[in-house]
């Protein structure tokens, strides 16, 4: 039976998916979400796909007043992996934790006791999450990111959030108020990604 769609709700949907686009935390300032806000926000990434309803993904918010533990711990990682790393540079490594007004850690739970959903769909899983939650802070108008970077992966950042040995870091999700903008970048046509069997 053909589906009739709602255009309008249609073209709103693709509307705020075309138009969505990276903002770097060193581009959002204040105001972030509000509570309300952050909870539609937050709840956005419960209706991602979940092969075996495990959750197989969660967030770890770190709040203003902590910045600076992470702060720390980034800057423990540079020392980590670079011995001759300067004061300034370490100084950067450490304000990377207090760009954006909402930050939180997105990770991968990968144990097996969870279930018998293979690693890849957890991670899809979770990449499904992270997008519910940028479209839907693109919709209340907010600016939204992701950052990574060697950091993530190191040892003083997983004794920080205290993850587990099954747990995977995936990135950082900022939001804020966007206070500069670089210009959209061109998407690419589907021509370049599809093919047929």
């Amino acid at each position: 039976m053909d589906q009739t769609p709602d255009q309008e709700v249609l073209d709103a949907a693709l509307t705020l998916m075309h138009t969505r686009q990276h903002v770097s935390p060193k581009r959002l300032g204040d105001p972030g979400p509000s509570p309300e806000q952050l909870a539609m926000i937050l709840g956005a990434a419960g209706a991602a796909p979940d092969h075996g309803s495990i959750n197989p993904w969660r967030l770890i918010i770190i709040p203003p007043e902590r910045r600076h533990l992470l702060g720390e711990a980034f800057a423990a990682a540079l020392a980590e992996r670079d011995g001759a790393a300067t004061g300034v540079q370490l100084r950067e490594a450490r304000e990377k934790a207090v760009r954006g007004p909402f930050l939180a850690l997105v990770l991968a739970r990968l144990d097996p006791e969870l279930g018998p959903a293979h690693p890849q769909e957890r991670i899809i899983s979770a990449g499904c999450a992270i997008q519910n939650m940028l479209l839907a802070a693109h919709a209340m108008g907010f600016g939204a990111g992701l950052s990574s970077g060697r950091a993530l992966y190191s040892q003083p950042l997983r004794a920080l959030f205290g993850l587990g040995p099954q747990e995977q870091p995936l990135c950082f999700l900022s939001v804020g108020t966007v206070t500069r903008r670089k210009p959209a970048r061109p998407r690419p046509n589907p021509a370049d990604y599809i093919s047929e069997l």
